[in-house]
């Protein structure tokens, strides 16, 4: 049986992860040697399955997935420092009272006054990068949310203050951040990538 065949997997039973199957799958060993053949090392190649929970973020990554962005935003009338306050990154509680957030669909707000705060473009990105390079990360910023929200321009070229667009990969959803991008105003629904749409 192929290490694929066998791969981990999770169902949740009375609100408790149940993993069955191989999570750690080893690979043979590869010596390394230094120009005069001398053994200097070796590799130690390993596929590691990491079980990652959301826990009350889980309906943010959901409704990516449907084309809506979520945040949250805080009603405690007694907070004196966030009440009203629109938090973008999803936010479980509020950071200055604690008190749960509550979770408002601000995907008509995107649209409307989306805007990049900052920039940076890089060529090097971490070991399991899945995004084309060179990568575009912009932080966009929103009107009436106090928070700004890291993201991946995957077109265009970014400069502050540019109007942007959410798009959101509704055909083949991922589960991840990755299933929110972000476009130039004024993009088009044919010059999409593959699996993306504006809903």
């Amino acid at each position: 049986m192929s290490s694929a065949e066998n791969r981990g997997t999770v169902q949740v039973v009375k609100n408790r992860y149940k993993p069955s199957g191989k999570f750690h799958f080893p690979s043979p060993n590869t010596p390394i040697r230094n120009e005069e053949g001398s053994l200097m090392g070796v590799t130690n190649p390993r596929d590691i399955v990491h079980i990652h929970a959301y826990g009350g973020e889980s309906i943010f990554f959901e409704s990516l997935g449907k084309g809506k962005l979520l945040a949250t935003r805080c009603d405690n009338p007694d907070c004196e420092e966030g009440h009203g306050s629109i938090f973008q990154p999803f936010r479980i509680h509020c950071p200055d009272c604690l008190v749960k957030a509550t979770v408002i669909d601000m995907t008509d707000i995107a649209k409307k006054t989306s805007r990049i705060h900052t920039f940076m473009i890089t060529e090097r990105t971490g070991a399991f990068n899945l995004l084309p390079r060179p990568l575009k990360f912009i932080n966009v910023e929103f009107k009436g949310v106090s928070t700004v929200l890291m993201g991946y321009l995957c077109m265009g070229e970014p400069e502050i203050g540019m109007k942007v667009i959410p798009i959101f990969n509704t055909r083949a959803p991922t589960s991840t951040i990755l299933d929110l991008w972000w476009v130039p105003e004024g993009t088009g629904e044919d010059q999409l990538p593959e699996n993306f749409t504006f809903e």
